[in-house]
């Protein structure tokens, strides 16, 4: 028989168990912090059809996505959480509460080409609150709370949440009178980040049109060093701008008292995000030692969810974290923390001879009824050989069980990080080791 070589396809991410042990804790923060901030958690089917997933149509975004067929059905596998989520609430409508606010957690498909930090299959973690008609803008302040929030529980406390707001920019195109070119004018600024002032301005001169003059006064204004002063300086030039900076004031000015410090946020006039569907405040959240990476964590405020879906206005505001592209960026960098519990178990209880294992069994379904997480080891090998099993998953406890303890009821409790051994009954080595196990969890990073 021929043999196949085993392969993972490129821009899919497979981790061993202790790294997918440190996955998981990053996923137990999240979860855990977004249902701190009221919002519920949501699933939706990773395959759609396609004409609801690409109800919008057009652009990169339909040239990436996965799409086949099965018998008669047209199906595509989702590309985010956004418009699985547009959908959902199109459809639920008459049974969901308003304002909705959701999580989801869940994997998403983009057939781009594969590269450094970017992949093909990969996690999102998004949150979500959605209005019926209207929603209002303190709304917006919070998504930069549950950031912070987030990042600092993940242990990570170099970061920054850049915030501008489109009506901003599109005020600042109607006052240079560029309005009519705004789509592209909003694409190229997007790009500040990547090519730099001198391409953009190009850009803006021979793709967009613009003059040259009028391309440096944009770019000087949006790379103001105090852009509320700037903006306050255009203070009645034009409505659209006035209404975008008082909401800016109005989202700024609600951080404090949502406990995000002043050294997390800053306003950033060239914050565009390129998608067209966001139409209020806009985020982008850098780590600030690894700014090469672009992005971690992205979102914004758009008014018409569900267009595609139906009828109703449903003004929403959410960001999404791309977790498994920050995990990458963590574990490349050496910065998860070799601290964490990534055991499969906190105890491995060890027949010393089949003779006891009738003991053993018994006192393992004592271990696990008390929440113990615990492994029996059952293979016929050296004692040696055995220890060396839990220290290799750096198992923290092991539970000895010979003919001594099988006739006294009791367990010898072995701590493998200090050596200390004792003899005690298996309901109290329960205990123990809960005590032990249950202290505040390290942080995922050691940022």
């Amino acid at each position: 028989m021929e043999r196949i070589k085993p392969r993972t396809l490129s821009g899919f991410m497979e981790l061993l168990p202790p790294q997918q042990a440190q996955m998981r804790e990053i996923m137990r923060v999240l979860r855990e912090t977004y249902s701190l901030y009221g919002f519920c958690p949501i699933d939706t089917p990773v395959i759609e059809a396609a004409e609801v997933l690409l109800a919008k149509g057009g652009g990169e975004t339909e040239k990436q996505v996965y799409r086949f067929t099965k018998g008669d059905a047209d199906l595509a596998l989702r590309f985010d959480l956004t418009v699985p989520l547009a959908k959902y609430v199109a459809l639920h409508y008459g049974q969901l509460v308003f304002p909705f606010r959701r999580y989801q957690i869940g994997k998403v498909y983009r057939g781009e080409r594969a590269q450094r930090g970017r992949f093909r299959e990969f996690y999102q973690a998004d949150i979500d609150v959605i209005g019926d008609g209207v929603l209002d803008v303190a709304n917006e302040a919070e998504m930069p709370a549950v950031i912070c929030a987030v990042f600092r529980r993940l242990g990570i406390e170099r970061f920054v949440i850049r915030m501008n707001n489109r009506k901003v920019l599109n005020g600042l195109f109607e006052y240079l009178g560029v309005g009519g070119a705004a789509g592209q004018v909003m694409t190229a600024i997007d790009k500040l980040d990547k090519l730099g002032r001198d391409k953009v301005a190009a850009i803006l001169t021979d793709d967009v049109g613009l003059t040259p003059a009028l391309a440096a006064e944009l770019l000087d204004i949006l790379a103001s060093d105090d852009p509320m002063a700037t903006l306050d300086g255009l203070s009645g030039k034009c409505p659209a701008l006035d209404e975008g900076v008082a909401e800016l004031k109005t989202v700024t000015g609600l951080l404090p008292g949502l406990g995000v410090p002043d050294d997390k946020w800053t306003i950033d006039l060239t914050i565009a995000r390129g998608l067209d569907y966001y139409t209020g405040t806009v985020y982008e959240t850098t780590l600030l030692d690894h700014p090469e990476v672009g992005s971690v964590c992205s979102g914004g405020r758009y008014d018409s969810l569900a267009e595609y879906y139906t009828d109703k206005k449903l003004p929403g505001v959410g960001v999404s974290i791309g977790v498994t592209r920050l995990f990458y960026i963590l574990q490349e960098q050496g910065l998860l923390s070799e601290e964490l519990n990534t055991a499969p178990c906190d105890a491995l209880v060890i027949p010393m001879d089949d003779g006891v294992l009738g003991h053993a069994v018994r006192c393992a379904t004592v271990l696990r009824e008390a929440g113990v997480r615990t492994q029996i080891y059952t293979e016929k090998k050296k004692l040696k050989a055995k220890f060396t099993y839990a220290d290799r998953l750096r198992v923290p406890f092991a539970v000895v069980i010979g003919e001594t303890e099988a006739a006294e009821n009791t367990v010898s409790l072995k701590n493998l990080a200090t050596g200390e051994q004792i003899a005690v009954p298996a309901d109290e080595a329960a205990k123990i080791i809960r005590e032990a196990v249950s202290r505040p969890v390290r942080p995922v990073t050691g940022i």
